[in-house]
């Protein structure tokens, strides 16, 4: 059995442990709330810009060209992997590496053979998890969380589409967690170019869903600002999302860390009981004995 001092500087240990975790919970709860707040606030315009453009794609011609739907044989693919900066988030940044492995094991096999495959991190874990593995890496947006906003997240985006109409790129996925609630992130694969037409057309044949804009200057004007706008807007939801999904990730973890560590610490302070009365019992027996002893002598 282990002595008193071992077992005192266990639940020391575990206690110190403890109260860290508890202090982590509460700073990722305030996260949490701010970044509740943010992807709360932005997928109303986000569904309500999709919602338009598809309106408004529905009844312009066929014969406007629109170089984001342009479909090519895919032999180079950008895989945008969106992680957290820190760990101690639970299985939060490795389902998103998970899915992103089987999308080269799988889809893009045969391109991540000759190389056609280059991986996009945002976040520092994404970007260290396949730099370490020698995938291509393009290591130049990383670190956009450390000040996550629009301005930051923009130039991704526009980094994309510009590859996209130079042809560097025949597709671009993105790889993040939705956020859900605090105990769940929902895992998404989400093409991201090219643009499909069932992705801005779908559900709008229906005139009786249509609604009659009134377009000025013009519905072709329109579209083309409005389609590289919705995939800037659709890059900076899905970093928001993230964020608070891995906030919800983090609360959760130092959660279950927190009542971890109380439950071992029960079962320290009980052996640290059970160590104490069997030192104290040893020593009643060997000053009984002692005892005996001189009285026999």
């Amino acid at each position: 059995m282990a002595n008193l001092k071992e077992v005192k500087g266990r639940i020391q240990s575990v206690t110190s442990t403890q109260q860290i975790t508890k202090a982590m919970k509460m700073v990722a709860a305030a996260k949490l709330r701010r970044a509740q707040d943010r992807i709360t606030q932005m997928r109303p315009y986000s569904e309500k810009l999709t919602g338009i453009l598809r309106n408004v794609t529905s009844s312009v011609s066929d014969n406007l060209e629109n170089e984001y739907a342009v479909v090519r044989e895919v032999n180079r693919v950008a895989l945008v992997v969106v992680s957290s900066d820190k760990g101690l988030c639970g299985a939060f940044n490795s389902s998103v590496f998970k899915a992103a492995v089987n999308l080269l094991k799988t889809k893009y096999k045969e391109q991540n053979e000759f190389g056609g495959v280059t991986i996009i991190p945002l976040g520092k874990k994404a970007m260290e998890f396949f730099k370490k593995r020698n995938y291509k890496v393009d290591t130049k947006y990383w670190d956009i969380f450390s000040n996550l906003s629009f301005d930051e997240v923009r130039p991704v985006a526009e980094y994309l589409m510009e590859a996209y109409k130079a042809g560097d790129f025949d597709a671009v996925e993105l790889v993040y967690n939705e956020f859900k609630n605090v105990a769940t992130q929902v895992l998404k694969v989400e093409k991201f170019l090219p643009i499909e037409p069932s992705e801005i057309a779908e559900g709008s044949t229906s005139n009786s869903n249509a609604i009659d804009y009134i377009y000025e200057p013009s519905k072709e004007f329109i579209v083309k600002e409005l389609i590289p706008k919705s995939l800037k807007i659709q890059v900076y939801k899905a970093t928001l999302e993230s964020n608070a999904s891995e906030q919800g990730a983090r609360m959760t973890a130092m959660d279950k860390a927190t009542d971890n560590a109380g439950e071992l610490l029960k079962e320290l302070k009980l052996m640290y009981n059970r160590t104490r009365q069997a030192a104290i019992t040893k020593e009643i027996l060997e000053i009984v004995g002692g005892a005996e002893a001189l009285k026999s002598s």
